[in-house]
C-alpha cells in the first residue's frame, strides 16, 4: 500500500515541477539557450503593425465574400471595429516595446494582463457585427467564411 502511495506522490511531484518549469519559461521568457550572448540582438524580424494586419484581413475577407449592396452597411460596421481595434493593439505594442528594457517580472506579468484584457474587450467589441454580417451571408458566402476563420486563407490548408 505505501508503495502505491510513494508512485502517486512521485507523480504528482513530477506534474508540479513541469508546471512549475513550464511556467518560469512562458511568464518570464527565459531563453533557454545557454549559448546565447548577453549582447542585444538586431532585430532582423520587421513586425508588421496590426493596423496593416488588420487591412491585410479586411482585404482578404473582401475578395473573397462578394459582398452584396444589403450586407455592405454591415460590412462596413465590421471593418470600422476591426481598424479601432487593430489602432488600440498597435499603440498598446508601442507602448510595451518603449518600457519592456525597464520592466521587472511583475510588470511584465501586469502588462500581459493589460494585453489580454484589451485582446477580450476586442473581441467583445468585434462579435456583434460579425454575427450580424454572418448571419446575413448566404450559404457559399458562410462556407467561405469558415473555410478563412479554420486555414486563415481561402481555399483548403496545404498539408504534407
Amino acid at each position: 500500500m505505501k508503495q502505491k502511495s510513494y508512485k502517486v506522490a512521485f507523480q504528482a511531484t513530477l506534474v508540479v515541477v513541469m508546471v512549475a518549469f513550464l511556467s518560469i519559461i512562458f511568464f518570464a521568457n527565459a531563453n533557454i539557450s545557454f549559448a546565447a550572448s548577453v549582447k542585444k540582438k538586431s532585430s532582423a524580424i520587421v513586425r508588421t503593425s496590426a493596423v496593416d494586419h488588420a487591412e491585410a484581413q479586411i482585404k482578404q475577407l473582401q475578395g473573397a465574400l462578394n459582398i452584396t449592396e444589403f450586407q455592405k452597411e454591415l460590412w462596413n460596421n465590421l471593418i470600422q471595429v476591426m481598424r479601432e481595434n487593430a489602432k488600440e493593439t498597435d499603440v498598446l505594442t508601442k507602448e510595451r516595446a518603449e518600457n519592456t528594457e525597464t520592466m521587472n517580472s511583475v510588470e511584465r506579468m501586469k502588462f500581459h494582463r493589460q494585453i489580454t484584457e484589451a485582446h477580450l474587450d476586442q473581441l467583445q467589441k468585434l462579435i456583434p457585427p460579425f454575427e450580424a454580417l454572418y448571419t446575413s451571408m448566404s450559404d457559399q458566402q458562410k462556407n467561405i467564411t469558415d473555410i478563412i476563420f479554420r486555414t486563415g486563407r481561402h481555399g483548403k490548408p496545404n498539408r504534407k
